[in-house]
């Protein structure tokens, strides 16, 4: 009872940030995400009729601590779902995305981890049903089910029946591009979990972020299927901007940037000036993740790899959804 699975990471363009229901991940407003084929992860889960418990290993070191309990909650639920709740796995996880730096590495993880399990176990499902469960693991997992464009729903129901992705426009839709600006790796000292709590609980901005939000989903799905590059750039961007603003209002205040975060955000801006579309978004993190069109690569590429404080940058294109190995 084997499969292997392999899962991109998605980078919301309207942001998911704060949940209505903490246990079953459901949010408080819809969002919309880009799938990026430069960053994914693969994923083994083996059943096992000999095995006493879950073993995790991610990249080759075996996982212990909140990771390894949150994928073992995310199993529990695939045994629940086919009636196998005795049957333990070993799990083997490989990931191309630096972890918790603000880069979806949870999205692309627990998408592989939901599709390899329910496969492995014998569940059949399909893409709204996988997205359904992923969303348990990963709220933006759910999005990492498709390619191309994706909108998770926030649903109204109580029990999440509702809250799951839709494909908005696939990979091949559009060749719209995006560098991943890699300014840290490290762990960030505020989850996006604890950072989504308390902003909910205490920012007075939260609610007029909430109000912003069905504009800005409509706005973008017309201007993506339209392939309005800049309608796109400025509605992801104010996007992003709110996000962070809602976290400033925080008690206490956070901000998940770094300098060099700020530096990146300006040389953007300029670029504009100088005649070369391009746009920011970020994340839960400092990294920063610019849109662009592939005719301005090199010239994008070139400038944000100059920036002080850039690590590196990975371009990525859209990517596809999940596929089975």
């Amino acid at each position: 009872m084997k499969a292997t699975a392999k899962a991109h990471t998605n980078i919301a363009l309207i942001k998911y940030w704060g949940k209505r229901n903490e246990q079953l991940i459901l949010p408080t407003n819809s969002s919309l995400s880009l799938t990026l084929d430069g960053f994914y992860t693969t994923t083994t889960v083996d059943f096992q009729e000999n095995l006493t418990e879950d073993m995790f290993t991610l990249n080759d070191t075996p996982e212990t601590g909140e990771i390894f309990r949150r994928v073992t909650t995310f199993l529990d639920l695939v045994r629940r779902l086919a009636g196998k709740e005795q049957l333990y796995a070993n799990v083997k996880s490989m990931n191309q995305v630096p972890t918790a730096a603000g880069l979806a590495s949870s999205a692309s993880g627990f998408a592989a981890l939901a599709a390899a399990s329910t496969k492995a176990i014998g569940l059949e499902l399909t893409d709204a049903e996988l997205s359904r469960l992923t969303r348990q693991g990963s709220g933006s997992s759910s999005r990492s089910i498709y390619g191309g464009f994706a909108q998770w729903e926030m649903g109204k129901e109580e029990d999440g029946s509702d809250s799951y992705a839709i494909p908005i426009a696939p990979q091949e839709h559009w060749d719209i591009r995006m560098a991943a600006v890699v300014l840290s790796s490290k762990m960030k000292k505020i989850s996006s979990r604890e950072g989504m709590r308390r902003t909910v609980e205490t920012s007075p901005f939260y609610d007029g972020w909430l109000q912003s939000i069905p504009a800005d989903l409509d706005g973008i799905k017309k201007a993506i299927q339209a392939k309005d590059f800049t309608r796109v750039g400025e509605i992801a961007e104010a996007n992003c901007l709110k996000m962070h603003a809602t976290s400033l209002g925080a008690k206490p205040p956070f901000t998940y940037w770094l300098d060099a975060t700020v530096r990146v955000m300006h040389q953007v801006q300029e670029m504009r000036e100088q005649g070369i579309p391009a746009y920011f978004t970020i994340d839960a993190g400092p990294n920063v993740k610019v849109l662009y069109l592939p005719e301005h690569e090199k010239a994008v590429e070139k400038i944000l790899r100059e920036i002080p404080g850039v690590t590196d940058v990975i371009l990525s294109k859209p990517g596809p959804g999940v596929t089975y190995l």
